[in-house]
């Protein structure tokens, strides 16, 4: 039977735990943090491999187009004493996250934790002007994509499935609350969608011991916008931003790293905004 407090006892009540997550192998050592990292070979998906690395995670890195980049951050994550590995990924095409997740399975032992960081935004401009075939390519990156990643996870971690818990980060963008309006409306819509792809997968997945989160990075200083056709735009817009900067994406990894954290254990469907005030 399950003790009961009375009210004259000043004995708090026992603690009750959900589902927790394992990482220790039987009769063994524990085993380290597997974390699959999408978009990880640049920016801010650089910036949360070092950074998980530093926390003790082996990482799995995805990348799309700069393989020299991606091996050097597997460099970097194995100059940290952590072991890594990086895939070739479109984040958009289901069979290539299946084979990313079950390379990190097989490299380096069972997954547990996402950072869905893979995203394109294509180039800046009026909603109008822009065109089908990219606001299509957007939305199967930034949605379908995280879709993709954030199912088989589930399916990886969750106890339902067998799992032992994790957790996931989602990085979204101030975008999907300003709404970006003669830049690229389009990509502030599929960062709405993944705040709220969160907050759903938050609800649903934690009676299974899966904790989901987002984070909302503002003005990052990446190469996403010299993609976007405006390298100087995180500078251009700095007076916008209360405390008159750009961030880095180092600030952005020190966010998701502690979500990922046993400190974050009763965190889950927050939305964490790291814009410097934005």
């Amino acid at each position: 039977m399950q003790p009961i407090a009375s009210e004259d006892q000043d004995t708090p009540a026992p603690r009750q735990d959900g589902p927790r997550q394992d990482t220790s192998a039987p009769d063994g050592p524990s085993r380290p943090p597997v974390t699959v990292v999408t978009g990880g070979s640049r920016g801010i998906g650089a910036a949360v491999a070092a950074r998980l690395a530093a926390a003790g995670h082996d990482v799995a890195i995805g990348w799309v187009a700069d393989e020299e980049a991606a091996e050097r951050v597997v460099s970097a994550v194995r100059e940290a004493g952590r072991a890594a590995v990086a895939v070739r990924v479109d984040v958009s095409r289901e069979r290539d996250v299946d084979q990313l997740f079950d390379t990190a399975r097989e490299a380096l032992g069972p997954v547990t934790g996402l950072v869905n960081n893979a995203a394109v935004t294509g180039p800046l401009g009026r909603f109008t002007e822009t065109s089908t075939d990219v606001m299509r390519r957007v939305v199967e990156v930034n949605v379908l994509g995280t879709l993709w990643c954030a199912r088989r996870a589930a399916r990886e971690m969750s106890a339902r499935h067998g799992g032992a818990g994790g957790a996931v980060v989602n990085i979204s963008s101030v975008a999907a609350t300003l709404g970006s309006p003669d830049e690229y409306v389009h990509y502030a819509a599929t960062k709405a969608a993944v705040d709220a792809l969160t907050t759903g997968l938050a609800k649903e997945l934690a009676p299974d011991g899966v904790r989901v989160n987002s984070v909302q990075p503002g003005m990052i200083l990446t190469d996403m916008h010299a993609t976007m056709g405006d390298p100087q735009r995180p500078w251009r817009k700095s007076d916008r931003v209360p405390m008159r900067r750009p961030g880095h994406p180092e600030e952005i990894a020190g966010a998701v790293a502690w979500l990922l954290s046993p400190e974050a254990s009763y965190t889950t469907g927050a939305v964490l905004r790291v814009s410097g005030g934005l």
